[in-house]
């Protein structure tokens, strides 16, 4: 399962009786009092059902077969684009417009808030190639989220988590091998292939994800429409301060 925020990861209790479903999301994953169960039966096509949320209120789900996304044929890409002027957040808005930490734009880059809004695109996407220059500061963590719902890491983080959760790695899901050395303070590049499901990331020149398929979201996805076109979006929310530019997208035709 892959929650509001973080990874994917088992769930410890699951059962099936016939056409109804009851799953159990631990209180201790979920940052909460009680354990979140959701329960649901088979509707056609679909699964509905009632959770609840942290203050007891009842929430309702649904929950619906993703999509293959398989394509025939190679893609023929178009021209390059520019995401990014290197002079202000034209054609990208913050997720909070309110939020007291806001994106900077210094000398030419981009820089994250730190614990502030992400930062999305307003164009949408379905494949592309996209290419960008990250340079992320001692113990500081970004990422960059591709339609919006998958992220490739970008961190410097004290105490490093799981091979997939590190820089070049999509996040929860594929880890990046050859992993390359953290260099907090200097710049890199990713070259990111997205076709469907499957993704090639080059880091540095490097290939480190070899077309390889995402199963599902990333925790902190913008939804899981996973058949739609979506944005690119530059993750704000957590801490220290990663820098961004040359940002350019080259959509398939």
């Amino acid at each position: 399962m892959v929650s509001r925020w973080g990874h994917a990861r088992p769930l410890p209790k699951i059962e099936i009786a016939n056409d109804h479903i009851v799953f159990v999301s631990p209180k201790e994953e979920e940052d909460r009092k009680d354990d979140m169960v959701f329960e649901g039966q088979l509707n056609g096509e679909k699964l509905v059902g009632t959770t609840t949320g942290p203050d007891g209120t009842q929430w309702q789900w649904t929950g619906e077969r993703a999509p293959d996304l398989k394509r025939t044929g190679e893609p023929k890409w178009g021209k390059a684009i520019k995401l990014f002027n290197g002079k202000d957040l034209t054609g990208w808005t913050p997720s909070d417009a309110n939020a007291t930490s806001k994106w900077k734009v210094e000398d030419a880059t981009l820089v994250t808030p730190g614990r502030g809004p992400e930062l999305i695109t307003n164009a949408k996407f379905q494949d592309f190639k996209l290419h960008l220059e990250f340079n992320c500061g001692k113990a500081s963590n970004s990422g960059v989220y591709l339609r919006g719902r998958y992220e490739l890491q970008i961190e410097d983080d004290p105490e490093p988590e799981a091979p997939s959760m590190r820089t070049g790695g999509i996040y929860g899901f594929i880890a990046p091998s050859p992993e390359q050395p953290r260099k907090a303070g200097e710049w890199q590049s990713y070259d990111i292939t997205l076709v469907g499901r499957i993704v090639t990331v080059v880091q540095n020149g490097q290939t480190i994800i070899d077309k390889q398929e995402i199963p599902g979201i990333t925790g902190g996805a913008l939804d899981s429409h996973e058949g739609q076109p979506g944005p690119i979006y530059l993750q704000g929310s957590e801490a220290g301060h990663v820098a961004f530019r040359n940002i350019t997208i080259a959509p398939a035709k």
